[in-house]
């Protein structure tokens, strides 16, 4: 059930397998591979102690891509439309995540990134 809180991360990387190495020193984060055909992306497992959250290191798509947080939201269509009434613009619209739900994202009022999820049912 969607709860309208940060649910996931991405971090753009120009070399995705070297970043991961950076955080899995700093942090001692655990990174696997995604088995997507043709994305460089990399599960992040950022731990169990304490609360918190899990994300992925992915190919930079272009340069201004920003670190990307995700809210769980229970329909993206239903986020975009309130969003854009109260002043957001859509940054990246719907697509679908085959087999997990959906991914979208607004630009708030202010010009920050915000993506949004939807789980699939």
């Amino acid at each position: 059930m969607a709860n309208n809180r940060i649910v996931h991360f991405e971090i753009p990387a120009n070399q995705p397998e070297a970043l991961t190495k950076f955080y899995s020193g700093l942090f001692g984060w655990k990174f696997q591979k995604a088995p997507i055909p043709g994305v460089d992306y990399w599960l992040c497992d950022t731990g169990s102690d304490g609360p918190g959250i899990n994300g992925a290191v992915m190919q930079r798509q272009n340069a201004q891509q920003p670190w990307m947080n995700y809210v769980d939201v229970a329909s993206i269509d239903a986020a975009i439309e309130k969003a854009t009434k109260l002043g957001a613009q859509v940054a990246l619209p719907k697509m679908s995540v085959p087999g997990a739900g959906a991914v979208a994202a607004i630009m708030d009022p202010q010009g920050n990134i915000c993506g949004l999820w939807e789980q699939a049912r």
